[in-house]
């Protein structure tokens, strides 16, 4: 009751921040029912009574609807679960209410302003005014967290979708090697790049969620390369010690525009670097990532988010209005007051790409993406015999997501004007033990320090 409250209070009235797009209208009875449970039976799992707040492309078979933040979908009731609800419904969450995003996440326009959706509207930065940055599609997510309307949230990632706007809004955010977190039941983007992760206000309480939230769905065959590596609980990879010894890659090369920025702060990178060095790791400055600065082909995302996205539509009940791209973009035109706001030139472009993957550039592009992401992080590692590569702010994002490998954005401090800065680390398939180690670590050492994670002030 206590999050409804301050989502009533902050979130759709006061100042809008505008990051919870439906509540769960069954949360109270789950909640309550959980509350008889543990006095009868003991503790369901990890997560029992935990408030867990979903991105809107994340099916539930309840009363909420999935949408994706189109209209088209606002009347969209799933008849299943996604694998990784039935995961979190197991562990005891109550999943109180569906996140705003970027509409499509991030599929409709090249003009459209992060955290905006045609059925939900724009969401706001908590720690700033309306023109801030609020980070990549699973904006909602990250905002619900930051605020405290939730204690727990899922993103989902193709690009820089949870570790942008967890930098940008001062929360813990893991984008797991893809496979870990079934996919099956989310409205997909992407086959080879897609993956939800866990949002959190603390380490702790993401590693918490990323443990319930991992398992082999027989449904998706991204998961199963993952058998024999199952780590249910990551709880034991938090070591207030875990920097020592560690050795940690400084990448310093990124393009000079991002040096100049509103998500670069030279000082506060500069402090993130000696707080690793006080506590005992060693730390190797400007690493080289030979294919950091290659030219990836849009080609890949447009054929999978153009085969992907119409296998799902062609899917959907018969009463939807929409069971193709084409319908889309007919849809958005019929009502282009409400749902072009910014347009919808990448639906446009997208349509006309065959629907076979087997076109040879993108093949092509495929295996470049793969091999070119995966050697260059996997040499940078070997080269300079490294546990992890760190990054100012988000800017390792596309190689990680290129490569299918984790992530971890920690929050790095506040710049002078008040605007969150954060770090990134990175490592190779199935490291997400090692980044929560050091992720740890270094959280606690700034909460020594007194530069910790600062809540937003909601006037």
């Amino acid at each position: 009751m206590y999050y409804l409250h301050r989502i009533a209070r902050y979130d759709q009235d006061g100042p809008k921040i505008n990051s919870i797009l439906e509540i769960n209208p069954d949360a109270i009875f789950i909640a309550e029912a959980l509350d008889y449970e543990r006095k009868a039976k003991g503790v369901r799992g990890p997560l029992h009574g935990i408030p867990v707040v979903l991105k809107d492309s994340i099916e539930t078979n309840d009363s909420m609807h999935t949408s994706a933040g189109t209209l088209e979908l606002e009347n969209h009731i799933s008849s299943n679960d996604a694998f990784l609800v039935e995961k979190l419904r197991n562990a005891g969450a109550v999943i109180l209410g569906k996140a705003n995003m970027t509409e499509l996440a991030n599929g409709m326009s090249n003009t459209m302003w992060a955290g905006y959706s045609s059925r939900g509207g724009q969401v706001l930065n908590p720690y700033g005014d309306a023109q801030l940055f609020v980070g990549g599609s699973s904006s909602g997510s990250a905002v619900a967290v930051a605020a405290n309307f939730t204690v727990l949230s899922v993103g989902t990632e193709t690009d820089a979708s949870i570790l942008s706007p967890a930098v940008t809004n001062s929360v813990v955010g893991i984008k797991p090697t893809v496979g870990l977190i079934s996919r099956t039941g989310i409205i997909p983007f992407t086959y080879s790049q897609d993956t939800a992760g866990p949002m959190a206000r603390t380490v702790t309480d993401a590693t918490i969620l990323l443990g319930a939230l991992v398992g082999v769905d027989k449904m998706d065959p991204a998961t199963q390369k993952r058998e024999g590596r199952v780590q249910q609980d990551y709880s034991i990879y938090l070591d207030s010690m875990g920097l020592k010894g560690a050795k940690i890659g400084v990448f310093n090369n990124a393009s000079k525009g991002f040096y100049v920025s509103q998500e670069y702060d030279a000082g506060l990178f500069e402090d993130a670097i000696q707080t690793l060095n006080e506590e005992g790791a060693l730390v190797i400055e400007d690493i080289d990532i030979p294919s950091f600065h290659k030219e990836w082909k849009r080609v890949v995302l447009h054929s999978e988010l153009k085969h992907s996205l119409e296998n799902y539509l062609s899917k959907l009940p018969s009463h939807l209005p929409v069971h193709s791209i084409t319908d889309l973009i007919q849809f958005n035109k019929c009502n282009a007051d409400k749902a072009l706001k910014y347009g919808q030139n990448k639906l446009e472009e997208i349509v006309e790409f065959p629907n076979t993957l087997r076109n040879p550039d993108y093949l092509n592009a495929k295996l470049d993406d793969l091999y070119f992401s995966q050697t260059g992080i996997d040499f940078a590692l070997k080269k300079y015999d490294l546990d992890a590569i760190l990054f100012p702010s988000y800017i390792g994002s596309t190689i990680c997501a290129k490569a299918g490998y984790p992530s971890i954005a920690l929050p790095a401090g506040y710049k002078e004007s008040g605007r969150p800065f954060g770090i990134t680390l990175a490592g190779t398939a199935f490291s997400e033990g090692i980044l929560i180690k050091l992720a740890y670590a270094f959280e606690q050492a700034i909460k020594q320090a007194i530069k910790h994670r600062k809540s937003p002030k909601l006037i």
